[in-house]
């Protein structure tokens, strides 16, 4: 996987889904990017709960969207985002599934942010057929780099 073809997917996705941000890519391709292209950053917006109990990507900015318990809104997100991430990298949002993910991009994108990717699948992925989550797809079952934390 080069970054100019998963860039190009990535697009491609964003346009079918009607995203209004930069795009959306799976979890191999969040893992090559942030290997593969300079200034590239993985922003984990799961809560703190969560980062503790079901685990990180290791070296990823770790910011709530929403805080545990009741899923309460961050308000300070956008300025905690801005604090941390330099509005020209290249932001790749992840969360349990890719829906606050998405949430995220789109924030950041209003905030001025040029280069948004949602990761699709998110750290976990979907349920499977006992209702658990990390086996069927998301970044556990591609078997990327994480770690508990």
């Amino acid at each position: 996987m080069n970054v100019e073809n998963i860039l190009a997917a990535a697009a491609a996705r964003g346009a079918q889904l009607g995203l209004a941000y930069s795009g959306a890519v799976s979890p191999a391709e969040a893992w090559a990017l942030r290997q593969q292209l300079p200034g590239s950053v993985i922003v984990d917006v799961r809560s703190a709960a969560e980062w503790q109990f079901v685990g990180v990507v290791p070296d990823a900015v770790r910011i709530e969207l929403r805080s545990y318990p009741g899923m309460v809104p961050n308000p300070g997100f956008v300025t905690q985002l801005q604090q941390q991430v330099d509005k020209s990298a290249t932001v790749l949002f992840i969360c349990r599934s890719g829906a606050r993910s998405d949430e995220a991009a789109r924030l950041a994108a209003e905030a001025g942010y040029s280069q948004v990717y949602n990761v699709l699948e998110g750290f976990e992925g979907d349920r499977d057929a006992a209702q658990h989550r990390g086996s069927v797809n998301g970044w556990k079952a591609a078997g990327l780099p994480w770690m508990q934390g």
